[in-house]
């Protein structure tokens, strides 16, 4: 029996916060749905912030995931491609997990790519769109080579707790990770991609970090996707070959375009 094979795409797993046993209750839930669709996977893409800090020293890597480590090893093993494209929690990925699980990391988002006749465009989508120039900023310095190399030679007990500090204080730790629609004008990524349809045809736009689930159209045949979170909507989306479905995994619905 031939099954069809379907893309994949989700983000915004924020493993390690807010604590200890909530991220362990997520990370089981994350791997049961990796194990549901592993038997017709084309292809995965995980887009960012996946972890809610992730740095690497030449030795040394954050403890902890090995459920969702394994869980891709065994994915990546088997001979399903799983790509990541890395978010402004995790944006200090290196070559740990290209080395052990050959996985494709992107730095550089967003991505455009071809599938079945569909063109994609596919990032994290932070500091894309107008305003948040405090953030596009912080982000330049974060992703300095400089900035980089100077905490990479702090011991990784000091380093990974200056980390955790700053990361209890984000949004999700502090309980204030709820989101609401704010309407197209003033949806920053709706703007991005009404813009970049100016300049090319996609059909598909898909992001994550705006940690609400959006299905919208943008024009008779471009759509742009935002992939939720899976600490409060546990949503995904699949590319079925011919259309493109933004699904809540624990009620099996789709969501519908707004």
């Amino acid at each position: 029996m031939n099954i069809k094979k379907k893309i994949y795409f989700t983000s915004d797993f924020h493993l390690g916060a807010p604590d200890f046993q909530t991220s362990i209750t997520r990370e089981k839930k994350i791997c049961q749905w990796l194990d549901d669709i592993k038997h017709d996977a084309e292809r995965i893409f995980l887009l960012g912030d996946i972890f809610d800090f992730w740095f690497e020293h030449k030795y040394t890597v954050p403890k902890g995931f090995v459920r969702l480590l394994g869980k891709l090893a065994e994915l990546s093993d088997a001979g399903i491609p799983i790509e990541i494209i890395v978010g402004n929690h995790d944006m200090w990925m290196k070559k740990y997990l290209s080395k052990e699980l050959n996985i494709t990391i992107h730095h550089h988002q967003p991505i455009i790519r071809n599938y079945h006749g569909k063109t994609f465009m596919l990032g994290h989508g932070d500091g894309l769109g107008p305003k948040d120039y405090k953030y596009k900023m912080i982000k330049k310095i974060f992703r300095s080579p400089f900035c980089q190399w100077v905490f990479a030679y702090l011991h990784p007990n000091l380093s990974f707790a200056i980390a955790h500090y700053f990361s209890k204080k984000s949004r999700i730790a502090t309980g204030q990770s709820n989101e609401e629609y704010l309407g197209n004008d003033n949806e920053w990524l709706y703007t991005y991609c009404k813009e970049q349809l100016k300049k090319q045809s996609i059909d598909y736009f898909i992001f994550g970090h705006r940690h609400l689930p959006l299905h919208i159209s943008l024009n008779t045949h471009s759509k742009y996707i935002n992939l939720g979170d899976w600490i409060k909507y546990n949503t995904f989306a699949v590319f079925d070959g011919s259309a493109l479905h933004l699904m809540d995994y624990s009620s099996q619905r789709n969501i519908p375009e707004l």
